[in-house]
């Protein structure tokens, strides 16, 4: 029972830190700015830690997503974890070196998870092109 509510919590997470790129309210701060590029690391880091505590959460519960070399992956919550958590941070840059794979339900999330990896730094560029140019006005 207790990993529903860490799951659901992951879920809201990754909703919240993705509904920040396209708020439309208005902001004091520039787009261009430490900010902003403060904010994008932070969301960034928020959607990997969430992916991989979802990835680990899955495995703890019996459903195998994650293959390294051929073999589930094993050991203590924290090689578990720590190893969901670097085949996150591969899969939302999009950098997929392969040594580590999703399988069954571990692949829909990750493709999930490329999406929005994929997605994010275009979604950023369009919003401060946009807010430039209506302060243009």
């Amino acid at each position: 029972m207790l990993y529903l509510f860490i799951v659901i919590f992951i879920f809201i997470a990754i909703f919240i830190s993705f509904s920040h790129v396209f708020s439309s309210e208005s902001r004091s701060i520039p787009y261009v700015s430490k900010e902003t590029l403060l904010l994008l690391l932070l969301i960034y880091s928020t959607l990997l830690l969430s992916f991989g505590l979802l990835y680990t959460v899955l495995h703890i519960e019996g459903h195998p997503v994650l293959l390294e070399r051929g073999e589930l992956i094993s050991g203590s919550y924290f090689s578990i974890f720590f190893r969901s958590v670097y085949f996150s941070a591969i899969t939302i840059l999009t950098v997929g070196y392969g040594d580590i794979t999703p399988i069954g339900i571990g692949r829909a999330i990750a493709m999930t998870e490329a999406l929005i990896g994929f997605v994010m730094p275009a979604a950023f560029v369009v919003r401060v092109v946009l807010h430039m140019d209506g302060r243009e006005r």
